[in-house]
């Protein structure tokens, strides 16, 4: 298990202490990483979800002042403080594990849920939306924190105000120029070089990740299940999209990571202008 350092330091309490905080209500979800329900703070009974994660399942660490915590708890407190990103309120240690307190917004679906009922988006909500999702993977990186599973099961958006936030840091680690060679998100969404070479950098599969995410926006699906499909990236469109959109897709979707555009040159895309008719 790998071990960092990270220089902000937070409280952390036990389960005790959070248990005259918060009341725990139904399960929300679960993956490898760990279990969600929904809970609600007992002064004032604001909803939050709270994140359960067991030490057993945790494979990278990082120390935060006299404590050793997951680096998801880390890499929260990096990236804290953006409109784009779930809030990480509080977190407490208990015997088996860790309990992660996260703001929990009003109104909200996860992406993945809205496309699957309403099928593709129209430009100008995904636009706005992908517009978002790059502005926070942009804080992300400026705090030294890369997110490794953007997708759309990992947004939350609220249906009222057509905001949108990155949740889930699970897969994340600490941003660095250097090749990294273990990759835990998101395998249809993962690029050709992770699949062909079991290694890649930070931005170019971020871009990439971004690509799917985008595809997968106005097309109402991921545009590769398989492997094989993956590395040679013949993007089909199934539904008719502009040409701009189009062309933005296909550059994310670049087989050469060196042919990907940077966070920078997506949002100065012609598709991503505020003004696009």
């Amino acid at each position: 298990m790998e071990s960092h350092v990270c220089g902000l330091v937070a409280p952390g309490k036990d389960r005790t202490c959070f248990e005259k905080l918060y009341r725990l209500g139904a399960e929300l979800g679960h993956g490898g990483f760990g279990t969600v329900y929904g809970a609600w703070r007992l002064t004032d009974h604001m909803q939050v979800a709270v994140k359960h994660i067991r030490k057993s399942r945790v494979t990278e660490w990082a120390q935060l002042g006299t404590k050793r915590v997951p680096m998801e708890v880390c890499l929260m407190l990096k990236v804290k403080g953006h409109p784009g990103i779930v809030e990480l309120l509080d977190w407490f240690e208990t015997s088996d594990g860790f309990l992660l307190v996260m703001e929990m917004p009003e109104h909200c679906r996860d992406l993945f849920d809205v496309i699957t009922e309403q099928g593709p988006l129209e430009e100008e909500v995904a636009s706005s939306l992908f517009r978002q999702v790059v502005d926070a993977v942009v804080h992300c990186h400026t705090q030294g924190v890369t997110h490794r599973d953007i997708k759309d099961e990992n947004l939350l958006l609220n249906t009222q105000t057509g905001k949108v936030k990155l949740i889930d840091f699970g897969s994340g680690a600490l941003l660095r120029d250097s090749t990294y060679n273990n990759f835990d998100g998101t395998r249809v969404y993962s690029p050709p070089e992770w699949i062909a070479l079991r290694r890649y950098k930070a931005l170019p599969a971020a871009v990439w990740s971004l690509g799917i995410l985008l595809y997968d926006m106005v097309c109402g699906d991921i545009p590769f299940e398989r492997d094989q499909d993956i590395l040679q990236a013949q993007v089909v469109f199934r539904t008719s999209v502009s040409p701009e959109c189009e062309n933005l897709v296909r550059w994310c979707l670049s087989t050469r990571p060196s042919e990907r555009p940077s966070l920078e040159q997506i949002l100065q895309h012609p598709w991503m202008s505020e003004t696009r008719t």
